[in-house]
């Protein structure tokens, strides 16, 4: 994290220059307050921005005729766009003085820059943070004269503390160019030994002071880590090196298109939003404090610069939420751009082809053939110029939505008859690019060169198709739709109310009980029966007995019936397993056994009580449901055998039904 302390010499500034560069400053503020952190290094929980810009200038006093130094903003805590805007906005403007316009260097005296490398200004500024750095950018259209011992002291000691001293000179037309080249490279001498401080002389273009702004904003956001990447290549490209490391650079930034209400509190400025503010409840709270907030103290006349920048706004300010674009939609042509010096880093956003409208959409078929003929025409002439036509329109094509703001557009011509519609960057979204020009020995890189060209020679050239390039996302997929065919479908839960899981002794002898018994006890899927009869007899035999005996086993031995059981079979379906020799004739395995003896009961209760009924849902939705009900009495009965214990459960006889066919 990096704090800037801009300090302007506006005695050398002109009225005009001084106008381009408020506005550049006041640039830098909107960019801050709608910057978002990147990476997981810069992700802050607070709900504002830290305050890192600090602003000071030098002006002439007229009365006492003294240089002097004033703070317009200082940086105290989070940062305030209002503050700063007004601030800048009340720049001195008549502190220029002609008498300087002609000249190319000044008194390095002058400059105060020993006042804002104090205790008092900038070392105050930040608290005691050591990860904050500092920097601070002088900005005057005169060089300073030779650096006296304060001045050189002053710098050996911000060095000594991390601070970096970036001088700026904006140069005059009228300057002479000899005589500034002089100048230049007497002042880089004396900073020649200072590795704190650097040098950077601009003509005051709009181009330059744009490129200024993103370079500044770079340092607020800290985004001096860059993503590194290295280029493998299957043989060598030079000697015994067969990859190149790089660094990966955004070409643009994405800037928001709208700008959100929302309840803010007065005290601090910060949004109310669903965590603080419920909207269902009267009273909210402040953010930052904790404190219940009255009707007064809370205002919803505030707009969202961004997600940590809250503007308040009088009553009387309308808010147009943004729309989506509707049909068709209208792209204004600006200007024609040669393709050749069109950069590609300035192209975003998803590309679409645009065909001419089909009959459908036109009324008139006479009209339908024309517009089909000046597309093609057009479409021709701009391919055969090599040129492409830049487009303006409300509609951000990315969100689909109504913007007010301005995107810009081009249209790229083809030898097919198709076009390609794509977005371009504009000012504000363009970044800075790295200067990576190196001076080498030319002989040195003749030589590396032609030892490159020759190991691309041994790459296969081809033409790029897109069909031959698959990212694999088939055969993942496909992959792992095998693996969870393999693993095998699991049933959905169903909630049930406790109070299902409950029974008492007199429902199970009470027929309100045994309706309940016969109407819950067990649904039959068809599914299921479809699929018993195609398995093999044995082997589904041998499957199904063991997956009854385990649900049996939960049912009587747990007393966790299952509800959405897979095996749910039909009652004829288990007599004809119960009754086949071979099933008759298997011994029985463990489980099975210890659940025939819980199921046993005396022979006198037999014939008196029934079994349980196997019916099926008259409902698709309760199919393969069980009653959670035990099913046999554990309470006494009204039968004659008062004595006998009915603790013992009753074994289950499946009886055969017939099928009725139609």
């Amino acid at each position: 994290m990096v704090m800037l302390c801009f300090l302007l010499d506006l005695r050398t500034l002109s009225p005009p220059l001084l106008r381009d560069l408020k506005q550049s400053l006041l640039q830098l503020a909107n960019f801050y307050a709608i910057s978002s952190p990147r990476g997981h290094r810069s992700i802050s929980k607070s709900k504002s921005l830290l305050d890192k810009i600090g602003l000071c200038y030098v002006f002439k006093n007229r009365v006492s005729c003294s240089t002097e130094m004033k703070v317009a903003y200082r940086p105290s805590g989070n940062f305030s766009l209002r503050d700063f805007h007004h601030a800048v906005n009340n720049l001195p403007h008549d502190a220029f003085l002609p008498e300087l316009n002609n000249c190319i260097a000044v008194s390095c005296c002058d400059v105060h820059l020993p006042s804002v490398l104090s205790d008092k200004i900038l070392y105050s500024w930040g608290g005691d943070n050591e990860d904050v750095g500092r920097k601070v950018i002088v900005i005057s259209s005169c060089l300073l004269e030779n650096l006296d011992s304060v001045i050189n002291k002053t710098l050996m000691e911000a060095a000594d503390k991390c601070i970096s001293v970036d001088f700026i000179l904006l140069e005059k037309v009228s300057t002479g160019v000899g005589a500034l080249s002089e100048s230049i490279n007497n002042f880089i001498k004396n900073i020649r030994d200072l590795e704190n401080c650097s040098f950077h002389n601009h003509l005051p273009d709009a181009k330059v002071l744009c490129s200024l702004v993103k370079q500044w904003l770079q340092d607020l956001r800290d985004e001096t880590e860059q993503l590194q990447a290295r280029l493998k290549f299957k043989r060598n490209i030079l000697g015994s090196l067969n990859q190149i490391c790089c660094n990966l650079f955004p070409s643009f930034t994405h800037i928001i298109d709208e700008f959100e209400p929302c309840q803010s509190c007065r005290c601090h400025g910060y949004p109310l939003d669903d965590e603080h503010r419920n909207k269902m409840v009267k009273s909210t709270c402040c953010p930052v404090t904790g404190n219940e907030l009255d009707t007064l103290d809370s205002t919803v006349n505030s707009l969202k610069a961004g997600e940590k920048t809250v503007l308040f706004m009088p009553s009387f300010h309308y808010y147009t939420k943004l729309q989506h674009v509707t049909t068709p939609i209208d792209f204004n042509i600006i200007d024609r751009t040669n393709l050749k010096s069109l950069s590609e880093g300035l192209i975003v956003g998803t590309p679409f082809v645009v065909v001419p409208s089909s009959s459908n959409e036109l009324d008139d078929i006479d009209q339908t053939e024309l517009n089909n003929k000046v597309f093609q025409g057009l479409c021709s002439a701009l391919h055969f110029l090599d040129q492409g036509l830049v487009c303006s329109s409300r509609c951000n094509t990315d969100t689909m939505r109504e913007t007010p703001f301005k995107c810009y557009y081009i249209l790229l011509p083809s030898d097919n008859g198709v076009m390609l519609f794509r977005r371009l960057a504009g000012s504000e979204e363009v970044t800075p690019v790295p200067d990576v020009s190196q001076s080498f020995d030319s002989t040195e890189a003749k030589d590396i060169k032609d030892s490159i060209k020759a190991s691309l020679l041994e790459i296969e050239v081809r033409d790029y198709n897109p069909i031959l390039h698959e990212r694999g996302f088939h055969q993942k997929l496909n992959v792992l739709v095998k693996e969870s065919l393999h693993f095998g479908s699991l049933p959905t839960k169903s909630e049930e109310s406790p109070h299902e899981l409950k029974s008492t002794q007199g429902e199970s002898l009470s027929e309100h009980g045994s309706s309940k018994k016969t109407k819950g006890m067990i649904a039959f899927e068809e599914k299921t029966e479809m699929e018993i009869s195609q398995m093999d007899l044995k082997s589904g035999q041998d499957k199904i007995t063991a997956r009854i005996t385990e649900e049996w086993e939960q049912l009587i031995v747990n007393e966790i019936p299952n509800i959405n059981s897979s095996t749910c079979v039909s009652k004829p379906k288990l007599d004809q397993l119960a009754s086949t020799p071979t099933e008759s004739n298997k011994p029985l395995d463990e489980k099975t056994s210890r659940i025939l003896e819980r199921l046993e009961i005396p022979r006198k209760l037999k014939a008196k009580v029934s079994s349980p009924i196997i019916t099926s849902s008259s409902s698709p939705s309760d199919a393969c449901m069980l009653t959670k009900k035990p099913l046999i009495p554990f309470g006494p009965t009204q039968t004659s055998d008062m004595g006998t214990n009915l603790s013992q459960p009753m074994r289950p006889n499946f009886q055969r039904v017939r099928r009725k066919y139609r």
